[in-house]
């Protein structure tokens, strides 16, 4: 472009602001600048107001808009010729504005998975263990006094033998009944709210129950307590969605040294306390763990997942950022990522989703594992107790008439309670050996092979034999196997429901597995009485079942990330 004439009048557009500069006017095309030759000093000074003014507003533009803009400045209608002259501009603006849009607002989108995997293990989890595990212990206590408090009450109140499965099945059909309520209660409400209205509870009738004037109100006040225990597997729910995916597996299954370590405080406490104040203060004592959890439940923390599944994004972010304070690990910078499908209220603890195409199987064949698991765990004391006699009384399928339904009254000695001390520590072999084959087999073939070796235990059972140390280390053998099973179903069940259904799916399978523990007295209290052989055949024919199925679920969770919603697909 040439040199203008002089004394032509130049007319400047800035931003929408116009400006009559000097007469005198001279465009160099090489350099691509306007040499503006003022008139007057007015001119001059509003010429570079309303150039600053420009360039903020470009600036403050570009942020507000949050992306990599460049910016480009038009200057228009010089002498009624438009001339774009914006490369300057450009070099010296528009790497500063590129620069400020970056660093503002970041392009980095993480999820909650992502973020618990970033802060890994660390103080928070550790806490969190302890809170859950006095949780186990609990329950492991109430589970254990069931084989403690029968033969109490038989010599008490003269029960009779069907009376005393009766004591251990109320307490499962109360579970039974819950699990499913607690789960979906946990879904809609928080893993929180559930668990500490259900420690409340749980210590309320317990303590009713040692209070309780006849047989009648035993059974009614032992059916509360295990309406209360249906939710205490929520905790694994709580417990396994704070934990990293690498550490998941390891830290679920040690969770049950927790359970082990109530069973042997149970046993022990039952030594001392029964021969001296009977089993009304036994009840009284084992309260104590649950009267604990209920104090601490307020510290208890609310999960991420959950506030994430309930659009509660703000609650979420700062449950997170507690994680990253406890266990010294920065902050993620960036966008907290939120399905939309996982925050629908809507879909959160449907029972029915259970059923849907993506869980069908999985739900069904989780129910036969649950199903036989109870059934043999309560099966290992009853025989350690009982199946010695049993083997000298009859050595074939052929049942024998029972035992009169008032039988003679006989309390356990303290050898007694030694040998349900050693089948509980039998636990701890499990849990270990569980820990070292789950991450390197998978949750499927750990669970199936599991199931296959205690069903060989079981049918080593078949041999009659007065050998004391055979019976012991068979059934030695089979606790700690079953343990296992356990833990390794609890590790399984949590990761393979997405966060909208995860609590409702473990209550679900957990009443299922009831349905098996109600079933249990009457094979381990009542049949076993009878025929040895056609008891222990029961659950070896069950456990082999379990085994197909458990091969047969469709989905192997090792080293994969926990759902948010259905739609979401394993990572």
């Amino acid at each position: 472009m040439a040199d203008r004439e002089e004394g032509a009048s130049v007319r400047v557009e800035i931003n929408g602001d116009y400006l009559e500069a000097a007469p005198r006017v001279t465009v160099t095309p090489s350099s691509t600048t306007i040499l503006v030759e003022e008139s007057n000093e007015f001119s001059r000074l509003t010429w570079l107001r309303l150039s600053i003014e420009n360039i903020m507003s470009q600036i403050l533009s570009a942020v507000n808009r949050t992306t990599r803009g460049r910016s480009t400045s038009n200057y228009e209608d010089l002498d009624k010729t438009t001339t774009n002259v914006d490369e300057n501009y450009e070099s010296h603006f528009g790497e500063e504005i590129e620069m400020t849009s970056v660093s503002v607002v970041p392009d980095d989108t993480y999820t909650v998975a992502q973020a618990v995997n970033a802060f890994g293990f660390g103080k928070f989890q550790v806490k969190l263990s302890l809170f859950t595990g006095l949780c186990w212990m609990a329950d492991s206590m109430e589970m254990t006094i069931l084989s403690i408090l029968s033969p109490a009450l038989h010599c008490d109140w003269h029960i009779s033998r069907y009376q005393q499965a009766l004591t251990t099945t109320i307490v499962f059909l109360g579970m039974m009944l819950s699990s499913t309520f607690w789960g979906n209660l946990s879904d809609r409400y928080g893993r929180k709210q559930a668990l500490t209205l259900c420690a409340v509870l749980l210590f309320y009738y317990g303590v009713l129950s040692s209070l309780a004037p006849n047989f009648l109100w035993v059974l009614l006040l032992r059916g509360l307590v295990g309406f209360a225990i249906g939710c205490v597997p929520q905790s694994v729910t709580l417990y396994a969605e704070f934990l990293p995916t690498k550490q998941r597996a390891k830290c679920v299954v040690l969770l049950d040294c927790f359970w082990a370590l109530g069973a042997c405080f149970e046993v022990l406490l039952a030594l001392v306390v029964m021969p001296t104040l009977g089993w009304k203060w036994l009840l009284a004592f084992s309260t104590i763990p649950l009267f604990l959890f209920a104090c601490i439940t307020p510290w208890l923390p609310e999960s991420a997942r959950y506030h994430i599944a309930s659009d509660q994004t703000e609650k979420a972010l700062t449950t997170l950022e507690k994680i990253a304070l406890d266990n010294g690990k920065p902050m993620l910078l960036g966008r907290l990522v939120v399905d939309d499908d996982s925050s629908n209220p809507s879909r959160r603890g449907r029972i029915k989703d259970l059923l849907s195409p993506e869980l069908c199987r999985t739900s069904l064949l989780l129910t036969v594992c649950a199903f036989c698991y109870y059934g043999v765990v309560l099966m290992t004391t009853e025989l350690f107790e009982s199946a010695e006699s049993s083997c000298t009384r009859n050595q074939s399928m052929g049942l024998k008439p029972l035992e009169s339904c008032t039988a003679e009254c006989k309390t356990l000695t303290t050898q007694d309670y030694i040998d349900l001390l050693w089948t509980t520590l039998a636990e701890f072999p499990g849990i270990f050996a569980t820990i070292f084959i789950i991450e390197r087999f998978g949750r499927k073939r750990t669970m199936a092979v599991q199931f296959v070796i205690f069903s060989v235990c079981v049918c080593f059972l078949f041999i009659c034999t007065d050998n004391r140390i055979f019976l012991t280390t068979m059934l030695f053998i089979a606790r700690g196997i079953i343990a296992g099973v356990f833990q390794a179903s609890y590790v399984y069940t949590p990761e393979v429901y997405p966060t909208q259904l995860r609590s409702v799916g473990v209550g679900t399978c957990s009443a299922m597995a009831r349905l098996g523990a109600m079933v249990t007295p009457y094979v381990a209290q009542v049949l076993i009485q009878s025929s040895l052989v056609l008891a222990t055949a029961v659950y070896g024919v069950f456990s082999l079942l379990a085994a197909v199925a458990c091969l047969m679920l469709p989905i192997e969770t090792k080293g994969k990330e926990m759902k948010e919603s259905m739609r979401q697909q394993p990572m």
